[in-house]
């Protein structure tokens, strides 16, 4: 008997791939496989009762607390790509393992997901099952489905599906991230409805400090309350999202070349990702802020491909995790008008005195203001000389 495990939601896409996997592409047995990244409950409702009604074999797998501590890495390396945090991009290997596993553990020959040929995740998914023996299957993108077709395919076949958001817009929502796209969202001059907003209020004039205590760059604790990593990003999660905070409308570009409209929904990571940025300008140096960009630069890059265990990604990890030896301290985050601004910080490792910095002080340190006279004598020399040879030649 041949048996194949199939990334499955519930929704249309992993439904109608159930059928089609046994008739198209002849295995005996499909199991589906639905991994917890921080969904919402009604998503595993929907997935096992439709797995019920097609009498799938279904596993849930909680891979939580994994998926909370690769985002917490991804605050150590200020990760964001075009402007939003990560999400979606850093759940997808994560969940691909689980189900790699699964698969392996069930003697499944064939590993398959519902993702089209015009996305990321089948890459994304795809790079972590292509290091097993398993036979990859990706039915819609093979068979070239469209979602018109997959509609009546289930009407025919009375397939227990929903179209979830009056199936007017796709959704992937996990711990760290909520995405919206779709529909007449696709188009980049329609302007958003309200409705498609759920974990953050419209911004009002209220505002909100909180403390956020953090640990060799790792967030640890909320207004001095220790919490493990989950509980911490949902606690910021309705905090931050009661604000307004993190919402991003971006015209993304896929990696195999499309660009495509998204709208996002990420409270924690925004306030997380401001605080530890703060930090970092308080505790490195200029020429350590400046060298970490292009680490950070590098670290998002392959964590958006989806590639994260890359031998890249565990040198950049190397200079990360030094320069974060440092990155311990608080910092108050101010909430107010749609932002989670950084107002105080405050670390024993502080790269800063507030006695040279002052004006009120003639002295920094052993160096006296005049000493900087030469300094600015040099300064700039090089421009006025180019310069001067310039007008010459004029």
């Amino acid at each position: 008997m041949t048996r194949v495990a199939l990334a499955f939601s519930g929704g249309l896409d992993t439904t109608v791939c159930v059928p089609l996997l046994e008739e198209e592409y002849g295995y005996d047995e499909v199991i589906g496989v639905t991994v917890d990244v921080g969904q919402p409950a009604e998503e595993f409702d929907e997935a096992e009762e439709t797995a019920a009604a097609l009498d799938l074999e279904h596993y849930v797998v909680d891979a939580k607390d994994e998926f909370a501590d690769l985002c917490l890495d991804g605050v150590r390396a200020n990760a964001t790509y075009q402007g939003y945090p990560l999400g979606t991009a850093l759940a997808r290997p994560v969940i691909a393992k689980a189900i790699l596993e699964v698969a392996e553990e069930q003697d499944c020959t064939g590993i398959a997901h519902g993702c089209t040929g015009k996305g990321n995740d089948q890459l994304r998914f795809e790079a972590v099952w292509r290091d097993s023996d398993l036979e990859v299957i990706a039915p819609v993108r093979e068979l070239g489905l469209t979602r018109e077709w997959e509609q009546e395919y289930a009407d025919e076949r009375d397939l227990p599906v929903e179209g979830g958001s009056g199936g007017d817009w796709s959704i992937d929502t996990n711990l760290w991230s909520r995405s919206v796209e779709g529909d007449e969202l696709e188009d980049p001059n329609y302007v958003p409805p309200a409705e498609i907003y759920e974990w953050t209020q419209d911004p009002s004039g209220e505002t909100e400090e909180i403390e956020i205590s953090f640990e060799n760059g790792y967030p640890i604790a909320v207004d001095g309350e220790e919490m493990d990593p989950v509980a911490l990003i949902e606690h910021l999660n309705e905090i931050a999202g009661a604000y307004g905070v993190g919402r991003t409308d971006s015209m993304e570009d896929r990696m195999l070349g499309l660009k495509v409209r998204e709208n996002y929904e990420h409270p924690a990571a925004t306030t997380l990702l401001n605080a530890h940025e703060a930090l970092e300008g308080l505790v490195l140096t200029q020429e350590e802020r400046e060298f970490k960009q292009l680490i950070d630069q590098r670290w998002s890059k392959k964590g958006y491909e989806g590639l994260v265990d890359a031998p890249l990604v565990s040198a950049l990890e190397g200079f990360v995790d030094e320069t974060q030896k440092r990155v311990t301290g608080t910092v108050t985050i101010r909430f107010e008008g749609g932002q989670a601004r950084a107002v105080a910080r405050d670390s024993e490792y502080a790269a800063y005195s507030a006695e040279h910095a002052s004006f009120d002080t003639e002295s920094v340190g052993k160096i006296d203001q005049e000493d900087a006279t030469g300094v600015a004598k040099y300064h700039g020399f090089q421009r006025r000389l180019a310069n001067s040879v310039i007008d010459g030649d004029e």
